[in-house]
């Protein structure tokens, strides 16, 4: 099954953004076409640091991979590198009602938080669409506030299908199963907007243990026992613990014995032990630039091949030469 995904160049990444999309993506390509790609054409709507997106988008690919994205499984590439996906983009303009776009969710949450108006803003649903359909992918990992941009996407491939015939496959939404929140350090959801991340990669373990330990908890001293449930601190580390282990950490908070600076040190410790080897990718990609961009060139050799292919379908279809 070919399932396709977009990878933001948004800067560095954080705990909630590997829970929630590196490490089902990993997974992913496993059994399956996994085709990925890092829209930096998309990110030109609003809210990108233009000056930073070269670096961000080449960072985007080196995360990625270090962390475990198979190059010899997955199809990795930059949404630039195909520029078939321009063309496809005004093409489906064509098919796309107005009022379609005037009903996104996503535009008007964008534009309420301060994000200035524009085309690009307004239209991202039918680059969107352009993405997915160039590529016939079948499955679309979504999350609930992507779901209404997949429909648009669905509805405009009908459109078009149903005046040209069966061109463009109709993907599907592959909405993941409920995906625990990551509490950032304040409690609230993870986000680099509310400035409450743990990043993945630091320097130092000492770096590390520094943003661990401002981690809000209660104020209850050591020799006390300490709740888990509701506890920030115990939230974080179930996401790297075993069954086993979670149970353990449960009496020990129970116990009287620790403090809430004794659980930071075993969180700080489980994050360093998780992406220890991920560092080690990272430090070396970064110092292999050339091979990163390698990777990114064969990606975007494979994807603009079958682009292509879809490309000269759908000209003849619309009557361009």
């Amino acid at each position: 099954m070919r399932v396709l995904t977009g990878i933001q160049p948004s800067g560095k990444l954080h705990i909630g953004n590997y829970f929630a999309a590196v490490a089902p993506m990993v997974k992913m390509q496993e059994d399956n076409e996994l085709f990925a790609f890092i829209p930096n054409y998309h990110a030109l709507s609003g809210g990108a640091n233009l000056k930073e997106l070269k670096q961000n988008t080449l960072e985007a690919a080196i995360d990625f991979l270090a962390l475990g994205i198979d190059p010899n499984k997955t199809t990795l590439w930059v949404q630039s590198q195909v520029k078939e996906v321009l063309e496809l983009y005004w093409i489906l303009s064509r098919y796309t009602p107005v009022g379609l776009l005037e009903r996104g969710h996503s535009y008007k949450d964008k534009v309420a938080k301060g994000i200035s108006p524009n085309h690009a803003l307004f239209s991202y649903p039918v680059l969107m669409a352009a993405d997915i359909l160039l590529y016939d992918a079948q499955k679309i990992p979504v999350g609930k506030d992507q779901i209404q941009h997949l429909e648009m996407t669905r509805d405009i491939a009908i459109k078009f299908n149903n005046e040209h015939g069966d061109i463009f496959t109709i993907p599907e939404a592959l909405v993941a199963k409920e995906v625990a929140t990551v509490p950032g350090i304040d409690g609230a959801k993870m986000s680099k907007s509310y400035g409450n991340t743990i990043d993945i990669f630091y320097d130092t373990q000492k770096q590390l243990q520094k943003r661990c330990n401002k981690i809000v908890t209660d104020s209850t001293p050591l020799g006390e026992p300490l709740e888990w449930e509701g506890n920030n601190v115990f939230a974080l580390l179930k996401l790297f613990s075993t069954n086993d282990e979670i149970e353990e950490f449960k009496t020990m908070y129970k116990s009287g014995e620790y403090g809430h600076g004794h659980f930071k040190k075993f969180l700080t410790q489980k994050m360093w032990n998780r992406f220890e080897e991920a560092k080690e990718k990272r430090d070396y990609y970064l110092n292999n630039i050339d091979k990163v961009k390698d990777i990114l060139n064969d990606g975007a050799k494979k994807a603009k091949a079958i682009a292509s292919k879809k490309m000269e379908i759908v000209r003849d279809a619309v009557g361009i030469l």
